[in-house]
C-alpha cells in the first residue's frame, strides 16, 4: 500500500496498492482481481467489506491500484487483501491480510493534532551549550488497547516512551532511527512520523513522554544560506501528540502544550551537536530516570511555543511518507585492527611510533579486544569498511577523563596531500568538519557505553585520545541508512568486480541517508541534485528506494519554488540554499524531470508523472525563455563534472536539454496529454537540429563532433586551468549516440568508432591526437565525468561493443573503477584519482571516498551483464528484456543477477562453459509479466530447454536470429536453457 509493506501513518486520501502473483505453473497471467478494505479482518469478505469492495475487475493491473472506497477516517487501522482470477477466470487465491494504517490525515499542523503546539525550553537561546531535554508525564485512566505516537521537530530528537527509546520494527525485531525525522526545507513542509508505541504505555500506570532535541539540518551551518536560516540560531521545537485508547473505548491525548505540564533543560549530558562537527556527550551530567516516571523536574525550566506557524505560514505539517533512516545492526562493523601508537618519528610528516604490546592485527582479536590508552597514545581502529552511522562504545576510567573519537577515511602515508605521519588517519578532505565524538567519562567503574544520536560520521577509520588512563572496550560502528530493503542482486565469478559491487552498494547505504547525498564526511553531505539523477536507476535495482526518491522529489520541487532561478529551474542542491549555484544548471536542474521518469519507468507507477507535472513544464517552459528559438541548453556551471578529458559545458546543456525534452514526451503519452507530447517531441527535433548545426562537422569528409566549442565547468576544483576542451570526447559521442543527434547511419557507425578509438587509446590514437588528455592514459581507460559515466556501457552495448565495455570494467589503470579497487577502497570515489601512491590524495578542496555517482555502472551490469533489462515501452517491468552480454574478454564467466520487480523476483544467470563454446542459462520471469530474451546462439535451434529447441517450448515465441543472437518472447514461468555459442 503506497509502495510499503503494512504501513503505519499514512496520510493519502486514496492509496494505491499493489501486489504480486506466486505461482509455479509457467504462463499464469492475472485476469481479474477484487480488493477489500475494512476495518478489521473479520469483515474482509464479499458482501461485507465496510470500506470498500472494489467488486471483481477485469484487469492485468495490480501496480497502484487506487482506492475508491469511503473517505478514510484519521488515526485509523485498515485492513485489506486482494482475490485474483486468471485469464481463463480460475481463481488464483486470496492475498493474505494486510494492513496499514492512517496518519492525522491533516496538512495544517491543527486538525488531528488535538491542539498540540510546537514547543521548546523557556528562555533558552539557540546555540547555547546544552541540547534541550523535554519531559512530561501523565497517569494512565484505564487499559490501555493501543497507544500511538505522533511526532515532529524542528531539528531532530531522540525520543523515550516511559523510560524506553522509541523504535521501529525492523529485521524481525526493532531498532532505532537515526536523526527523524530527517531534513526539509522547513519553511514549506516539515514531517512527521507515527510510532506504534502500545507495549511502552501499557507498561506501567504513569506514562511519561520525553525527548532530546539536537540541531540537525535546522540549526547549523549545513543550512547557511537557507531561507530559514538564521546567523543567530533557530529554536529548536518539539511537537507531539501521545494517543492512548483504553479497552473501554475511551481515549486520552498527551500533546506538547506550554502550559507548565512539559518541563526542559539543557544541563544534561548532550553539550554539543552538529551534522558535521560531531556531539559532545559529559556523562557526569547523567541525569538517572529523566525518561521515566516518578523523576523529580521541579528544578526544570518551564517550556515556551515557538512560533512556526508564525513565522512560515504557509508552511505544511505532513507525514512522511517513505523509509526512514535508522539503524541496521546486520551491517555492525567491528574493528578488523587496533594500531596503538606513541608518537612520531622522522623527518616532515614522519611516521607514528607503534606499540606491539598494545597493537592488535588479528581481526578475532580485533573485533573486541579491550584497548588501554594513557596522556599521549593514540589507537587507530580499522573497521575494515568505510561506512556511515554512529560509533558505540563501552569505556572505563576515572571521572572527567575526556576521550576523543576522530573518523576518516583514509589513513597517511609518506605520499603527497598527507596531513599527518604515516599511519595516522588522514582527515584534510573533511575540510572544515570536526567530525568528533567526544565522550567525558562519570566514572563508573564497572564501565559506562555510550552512542551518539544527534549527529552522524562517514568513516573507515577512528583515531582515539584520551586525557587520563582509559580503556576502551567493544567500538563498534552502527550503520544507518534509508536505503533498509535490499531487493537487487548480482554476483560475478570475478573477486574484484564483486568488491566494485560492494562498493556502490555501500555507497548507496551510506548517502541514502533521509536525502540522497553527495557525501557522508566533509562540511557538505548535501542533496546534490546531479549525483541523484545519475545514480537512480541503480539505486532502485538495489534497494526498494521508489517512496525515498519520490519524497526526494517533493523536496525538489520546493526548492525550484524557494531557490530557482524565476522559481522556475530546479536547483542543484536540495533541500536547502547552500551551494546552490544561480545560472547554468544543465544535468543537475534536470533531476527534476529525470527522476520522475526514472522513477516511472521503474515502479509503472505514473502518478509521479501526474504530481509533478506542472512543475516539469514550468522548468521546461522556463528554459525555453532563456534560449529562445536557439533551442540551446540554459548552460552548465559543472559540465561533465570531474572528467579527466574535457567537454564543453554548453554541449552538455544542450544535450540534456534535448534529453528531458524527450522525456517530457513519453511522460505526456503516458498520462494522456498528446497535444503536450506533440509539441514537447517537436521540441525535441528543434534542439536536435540546432544541435547538429552547431556541433556535428562533415569537413574532410569526416563526422566530428565539436566539443571543444565552449570551456568545461568554470567552478571545478582542482582542474588544470590550462587544460583545454576537446573533440570528439567520449562523454560527448556517448549523448550523441544515445539521442541519435546525427543524420545518417554512416554517421552513427563513424561516431561509434571515434568512440571505440578514443577509448582504444593506442599509439595510433596517440600519435594523431598528441594534444589531447588522452596520451597520459593508459590503453581501454574511460574519460567521462559524472554526466558521462551512467551512459557510457550501455550505449557501447548497444552500438554493439560489449568488448569495450566489459574491458572498461576489468581495467584496473587510471581511470578506471577497478583503479580504487586497486587502492584498497570498498566504497566509490568522488574522483578517479580521488588518491594514487604515485600522486598521493586528491585535491582537498573536492576529495570525497564515499561518493556514489561512479557507481552508477551497476545500472549497466543489472541491464547488460546479467540482462535484467526494463521494456521503456512497459514501464515497470510487466514486460521486460533478459539480455546477457557475454563478456568477450573471458574473464568474467559466470554472473547471477535477481531483482523484486513490481511483479515479483526476475532472475537471470548464465555460465560459459566448454572452453567458451556453450552457455547455461537461467531465468525467472514472475507471474503476471513476460520477457523479450536476447541470447547468445549461433542458431535458434541451438538454444534449448533440456532437449527441446525453446522455440518449440508450449507458450514461448521466436522473434527472431540475428548477430549470434537469438530473440524470443517468454511468459512466466522458470526456464533452465542452454546454447551454443560462436
Amino acid at each position: 500500500m503506497e509502495h510499503r509493506t503494512d504501513p503505519l501513518g499514512v496520510d493519502a486520501t486514496h492509496p494505491r496498492f499493489g501486489w504480486r502473483m506466486r505461482t509455479a505453473g509457467r504462463g499464469r497471467k492475472q485476469g481479474a482481481y477484487e480488493i477489500l478494505v475494512a476495518g478489521s479482518p473479520g469483515r474482509l469478505a464479499a458482501g461485507r467489506a465496510d470500506a470498500w469492495s472494489s467488486g471483481r475487475v477485469r484487469s492485468s493491473e495490480s501496480v497502484a491500484v487506487r482506492y475508491r472506497g469511503e473517505p478514510l477516517k484519521p488515526m485509523t487501522r485498515y485492513y485489506w487483501t486482494v482475490t485474483v482470477w486468471d485469464i481463463e477466470g480460475r481463481r488464483i487465491g486470496d492475498g493474505p491480510v494486510a494492513w496499514f494504517e492512517t496518519g492525522l490525515m491533516s496538512t495544517d499542523g491543527v486538525a488531528g493534532w488535538d491542539d498540540a503546539q510546537w514547543i521548546g525550553m523557556k528562555g533558552k537561546t539557540p546555540n547555547s551549550p546544552g541540547a534541550p531535554m523535554l519531559r512530561t508525564q501523565t497517569r494512565l485512566t484505564g487499559r490501555v488497547r493501543e497507544a500511538r505516537l505522533y511526532l515532529a521537530a524542528l531539528g531532530v530528537y531522540d525520543a523515550y516512551v516511559s523510560g524506553h527509546p522509541v523504535t521501529v520494527p525492523q529485521d524481525g525485531g526493532t531498532t532505532r532511527e537515526l536523526l527523524p525525522p530527517g531534513w526539509t526545507n522547513y519553511d514549506v513542509r516539515a514531517t512527521y512520523l507515527a510510532y506504534d508505541v502500545t507495549n511502552l504505555v501499557a507498561r506501567e500506570p504513569v506514562v511519561t513522554l520525553a525527548a532530546v532535541l539536537g540541531n540537525g539540518w535546522y540549526n547549523g551551518r549545513i543550512s547557511e544560506g537557507s531561507t530559514y536560516y538564521s546567523e543567530d540560531g533557530n529554536a529548536l521545537a518539539l511537537k507531539a501528540r501521545l494517543l492512548i485508547r483504553y479497552a473501554d473505548g475511551t481515549t486520552q491525548s498527551v500533546v506538547t502544550r506550554p502550559d507548565g505540564s512539559w518541563k526542559a533543560t539543557d544541563a544534561g549530558p548532550y553539550r554539543a551537536d552538529d551534522i558535521y562537527d560531531g556531539q559532545t556527550y559529559d556523562a557526569r551530567r547523567e541525569l538517572p530516570g529523566w525518561t521515566s516516571a516518578g523523576f523529580d523536574d521541579s528544578g526544570w525550566s518551564d517550556t515556551e511555543r515557538v512560533p512556526y506557524e508564525s513565522r512560515y505560514p504557509h508552511a505544511q505539517l505532513l507525514a512522511y511518507p517513505a523509509e526512514t533512516a535508522r539503524l541496521m545492526s546486520r551491517w555492525d562493523r567491528r574493528p578488523q585492527s587496533v594500531t596503538v601508537y606513541t608518537g612520531v618519528t622522522g623527518e616532515g610528516k614522519g611516521r607514528i611510533v607503534v606499540d606491539p604490546d598494545r597493537t592488535v592485527t588479528d581481526p578475532h582479536r580485533a573485533a573486541s579486544a579491550p584497548i588501554t590508552l594513557g596522556p599521549g597514545d593514540t589507537a587507530v581502529f580499522d573497521l575494515g569498511q568505510n561506512m556511515v552511522g554512529v560509533p558505540r562504545y563501552r569505556l572505563r576510567g576515572p571521572a572527567g577523563a575526556r576521550v576523543e573519537f576522530r573518523f576518516g577515511e583514509m589513513l597517511n602515508d609518506d605520499s603527497a596531500g598527507a596531513d599527518g605521519p604515516e599511519g595516522s588517519v588522514y582527515r584534510a578532505n573533511l575540510r572544515s568538519a570536526k567530525a568528533t565524538s567526544t565522550y567525558i567519562l562519570r566514572g563508573d567503574r564497572h564501565g559506562e557505553t555510550h552512542q551518539d544520536s544527534l549527529t552522524f560520521y562517514g568513516f573507515r577509520y577512528v583515531s582515539v585520545t584520551a586525557t587520563e588512563r582509559v580503556t576502551i572496550m567493544g567500538l563498534t560502528g552502527k550503520v544507518a541508512t534509508s536505503a533498509i530493503h535490499e531487493i537487487g542482486t548480482v554476483t560475478t565469478n570475478d573477486p574484484e568486480t564483486n568488491q566494485l559491487i560492494s562498493n556502490i552498494r555501500w555507497g548507496q547505504r551510506g548517502n541514502y541517508f533521509w536525502v540522497p547525498t553527495d557525501c557522508p564526511q566533509r562540511d557538505e553531505r548535501l542533496g546534490w541534485t546531479g549525483d541523484t539523477q545519475v545514480f537512480a536507476v541503480t539505486g532502485l535495482y538495489n534497494a526498494d528506494a521508489a517512496t525515498f526518491l519520490d519524497h526526494f522529489q517533493d523536496t525538489v520541487v520546493d526548492s525550484q519554488a524557494i531557490y530557482g532561478m524565476d522559481k522556475a529551474q530546479f536547483t542543484g542542491v536540495a533541500p536547502s540554499g547552500r551551494y546552490n549555484f544561480p545560472g547554468g544548471g544543465s544535468g543537475w536542474a534536470d533531476c527534476g524531470v529525470i527522476l520522475p521518469w526514472t522513477l516511472w519507468q521503474m515502479t509503472g507507477d505514473p502518478t509521479v508523472i501526474e504530481r509533478n507535472w506542472p512543475a516539469m513544464t514550468r522548468y521546461l517552459d522556463w528554459i525555453r525563455q532563456q534560449t529562445g528559438d536557439t533551442y540551446a541548453g540554459q548552460g552548465s556551471l559543472t559540465g561533465d563534472w570531474l572528467a579527466p578529458q574535457k567537454t564543453s559545458a554548453q554541449l552538455m546543456s544542450d544535450v540534456y536539454y534535448g534529453y528531458v525534452a524527450r522525456l517530457m514526451t513519453q511522460m505526456a503519452r503516458a498520462v494522456g496529454r498528446p497535444t503536450e507530447a506533440a509539441a514537447y517531441e517537436q521540441l525535441f527535433t528543434d534542439v536536435k537540429r540546432a544541435f547538429i548545426r552547431k556541433y556535428l562537422s562533415t569537413e574532410g569528409g569526416t563526422v566530428t563532433v565539436r566539443s571543444s566549442l565552449g570551456d568545461a565547468s568554470p567552478i571545478e576544483p582542482g582542474a588544470d586551468p590550462d587544460q583545454k576542451t576537446e573533440d570528439n570526447t567520449q562523454s560527448a559521442l556517448l549523448w550523441v549516440l544515445k539521442l541519435g543527434f546525427y543524420d545518417t547511419e554512416a554517421q552513427r557507425r563513424a561516431l561509434a568508432r571515434h568512440l571505440a578509438d578514443n577509448i582504444g587509446n593506442d599509439a595510433a590514437y596517440k600519435a594523431a591526437h598528441p594534444h589531447s588528455s588522452r596520451v597520459k592514459y593508459a590503453e581501454n581507460t574511460l574519460s567521462v565525468g559524472f554526466l558521462g559515466v551512467n551512459v557510457l556501457a550501455p550505449v557501447l552495448s548497444d552500438e554493439g561493443r560489449a568488448d569495450l565495455a566489459y574491458r572498461l570494467l576489468h581495467q584496473d589503470a587510471l581511470p578506471s573503477w577497478l583503479y580504487s579497487v586497486q587502492n584498497g577502497a570498498t566504497t566509490v570515489w568522488e574522483r578517479w584519482n580521488s588518491y594514487s601512491q604515485d600522486d598521493g590524495f586528491g585535491p582537498v578542496s573536492m576529495n570525497s571516498f564515499n561518493h556514489y555517482a561512479y557507481g552508477a555502472i551497476m545500472e549497466w551490469m543489472y541491464a547488460y551483464m546479467a540482462g535484467i533489462a526494463r521494456d521503456p515501452d512497459s514501464p515497470g517491468f510487466k514486460r521486460f528484456l533478459l539480455q546477457p552480454h557475454i563478456d568477450p574478454t573471458g574473464r568474467i564467466t559466470h554472473v547471477s543477477g535477481s531483482y523484486e520487480s513490481p511483479y515479483g523476483e526476475i532472475r537471470s544467470e548464465w555460465q560459459v562453459e566448454d572452453g567458451g563454446r556453450s552457455l547455461v542459462y537461467e531465468a525467472v520471469v514472475p507471474a503476471n509479466s513476460e520477457a523479450t530474451l536476447r541470447l547468445p546462439a549461433v542458431s535458434v535451434d541451438s538454444v534449448r530447454e533440456g532437449r527441446t529447441p525453446l522455440e518449440r517450448v508450449d507458450g514461448v515465441i521466436l522473434t527472431g536470429h540475428a548477430d549470434d543472437v537469438a530473440s524470443f518472447r517468454l511468459p512466466s514461468g522458470s526456464y533452465k536453457l542452454t546454447s551454443k555459442l560462436r
